[in-house]
């Protein structure tokens, strides 16, 4: 099967090392009734150093709340922050789309400090 051809936007070495993408564990997941799309409401741990970090997520379909609780995930820590209806998001939580369009969480596939770079 043939695919169109990606069109790749090449940046720097300097430019990836801007982005903080950090491990934090998610210790709060509520129900973000107001969102536009089925969302959760996330407050995540990244370590002492950044703190506790709120964010929204489109994951309601793939995950549970009970499931989230005390996952660790990758995050974008150093975007201004963002309003999102009632919520203030401080940070961006990455993962992958699905081809039903879901999103699948980006994850260490190890326990690590909460903080960690990824680098």
């Amino acid at each position: 099967m043939n695919r169109p051809a990606m069109r790749q936007e090449l940046i720097t070495w300097e430019d990836f090392e801007q982005v903080e993408l950090r491990v934090g564990t998610i210790v709060e997941v509520q129900d973000f009734p107001e969102a536009r799309k089925p969302a959760y409401r996330l407050t995540i741990d990244f370590g002492e150093a950044i703190g506790l970090k709120k964010s929204s997520a489109q994951i309601t379909t793939r995950y549970e709340k009970e499931q989230l609780l005390g996952k660790q995930v990758i995050g974008v820590v150093n975007f201004p922050v963002k309003q999102i209806g009632p919520v203030r998001s401080e940070c961006l939580v990455t993962g992958f789309y699905h081809p039903d369009g879901s999103v699948i969480l980006a994850v260490p596939d190890q326990a690590v400090p909460n903080g960690s770079k990824l680098g």
